[in-house]
């Protein structure tokens, strides 16, 4: 058993990797037991601790965040562009457009083909936060239709439709955007605080809509703003306190 000299700050290892960024604790156990993870150059195991202000934490022989030294991405993901860590057939990814000296992680997903706002940090437990069911953070969506879809069309998907697995998406906000006056398509906002794969795109083609564009414009608080794709900036204070206090859905705030 490992052990630290200061056990009043001990904690699980899986704990601690897991608040770093790493994935879920489940997650984190697996990367103990395949052998991955080194606590002062010695191979950790299962129900080991450690301190995470003093001891030397690895993954991969990569050293572990300091915890103190968090940080906060805005980055408009470019259409091609990857919403993960690692790479697929040597495609790019989102941690490749942001050159900072700590180990990203990013929150939440875009697909490939849709493009916008996707927040990247080394904040595990905000990165549980924003992408926990039970917070339900809004995320708002810019979307190129075609055709223009009518009244109907969009009370239907903000009531909720049946997906090809059988369950019923949430209720959403669904609204044409103004000015739009174009026969042939038409520019609408989204608004849910689920986020299924591909739930746009599958919602539209069940009503005989394609997308042509679809953009994310904000996470939660967080605006897109003036970004341009391949573009990012740091969060500002203000702004990750706003994320790190927001109450879980259906909670009030006092």
């Amino acid at each position: 058993m490992m052990r630290v000299e200061n056990s009043l700050v001990a904690e699980r290892i899986q704990k601690i990797l897991s608040r770093a960024g790493l994935g879920s604790r489940r997650s984190c156990e697996e990367l103990i037991s395949e052998g991955r993870v080194t606590v002062n150059r010695h191979r950790a195991t299962l129900g080991d601790r450690a301190d995470p202000t003093s001891d030397e934490i690895r993954v991969d022989n990569e050293l572990l965040p300091n915890f103190e030294n968090r940080i906060y991405i805005a980055l408009y993901k470019p259409v091609g562009t990857l919403s993960s860590r690692r790479s697929q057939g040597g495609r790019r990814t989102v941690v490749d457009l942001v050159h900072v000296p700590q180990r990203l992680y990013p929150v939440g997903r875009l697909d490939a083909d849709s493009e916008g706002l996707i927040l990247l940090t080394n904040d595990g437990d905000l990165t549980n936060r924003l992408t926990h069911p039970r917070y339900g953070h809004e995320k708002e969506y810019r979307v190129w239709l075609n055709p223009k879809p009518s009244a109907s069309q969009l009370d239907a998907w903000g009531r909720g439709i049946i997906m090809p697995d059988g369950i019923r998406t949430l209720p959403a906000q669904v609204w044409l955007e103004k000015g739009t006056l174009q026969q042939v398509g038409a520019w609408i906002h989204v608004v849910m605080r689920e986020g299924r794969k591909r739930q746009i795109r599958e919602t539209a083609r069940s009503m005989r809509l394609q997308v042509r564009k679809l953009i994310r414009i904000r996470m939660a608080s967080i605006l897109l703003g003036d970004l341009q794709p391949g573009e990012w900036r740091h969060l500002t204070t203000e702004e990750v306190t706003r994320l790190q206090r927001a109450p879980a859905a259906g909670r009030r705030q006092n």
